[in-house]
């Protein structure tokens, strides 16, 4: 969320002349620790506040989810979670397992870092470093092209580039889970499972200018900044 919430301070800032937004980064339990103890106006979690947290106040600003991408000429439409997992833990090496055609799976996985990569291991319960990955990528575009130049290929990236991409041409085809697609509007309400908000927390509810702060996090004035970091907005 660091880069998100930094760009959404530096916008603040410019229009409101005597506030500094400072960005510190440090991980989610970071940002609730810091918040309960007021060392901190708001603190970031990339995940929903737990039971033990419940005494907080958390305000989610977007929700950030994975897409689970093949060709568009790939014959298989959707997949389990055990037949992904063993996909990418090399356990299943042939589309022809899955009900594809007769052809070495091209395992795509990003580099380790990204966002994309903690939800997709936690969710799919495997571990980095059991990936069995044919190219290691970086960037969503970087994913969608090694994808695009090879039909055999299997990668995952933000759902929201997912979705902008396939709706503009780009032959890739987003997988569903759970009979869900993860389109803007399941992401939003919360249907398609592979997804976590991205909150802002407060110890007290929150007035004055961290009120304001965060009334413009959740404004339509930063949907572009939100897209721009391929996360998707709670705006409808």
């Amino acid at each position: 969320m660091c880069p998100l919430i930094d760009e959404i301070g530096k916008r603040f800032e410019s229009l409101h002349k005597n506030v500094k937004v400072e960005v510190q980064c440090g991980g989610s339990g970071r940002g609730v620790s810091d918040a309960r103890d007021g060392k901190a106006d708001i603190g970031m979690a990339s995940r929903a506040l737990t039971e033990k947290e419940k005494d907080l106040y958390g305000f989610p600003i977007a929700r950030d989810g994975i897409s689970v991408i093949l060709h568009r000429d790939n014959p298989v439409n959707s997949l389990s979670n055990a037949q992904v997992a063993s996909i990418y833990t090399g356990k299943i090496a042939n589309w022809k397992e899955v009900g594809g055609h007769d052809a070495r799976i091209t395992v795509v996985n990003p580099q380790k870092g990204y966002s994309s990569v903690e939800l997709f291991t936690h969710y799919f319960k495997i571990g980095y470093e059991d990936i069995k990955a044919s190219v290691i990528a970086g960037d969503n575009p970087t994913r969608i092209k090694a994808l695009v130049e090879d039909p055999n290929a299997i990668a995952y990236i933000s759902a929201g580039e997912a979705d902008r991409n396939a709706r503009t041409g780009v032959p890739i085809k987003p997988l569903p889970f759970n009979n869900v697609m993860p389109t803007g509007r399941n992401i939003i309400t919360g249907n398609y499972p592979i997804t976590r908000p991205l909150i802002l927390v407060t110890k007290e509810l929150p007035k004055g200018v961290v009120k304001e702060f965060i009334d413009y996090c959740l404004s339509p004035a930063v949907v572009d900044l939100i897209e721009k970091f391929d996360f998707v907005t709670y705006m409808d």
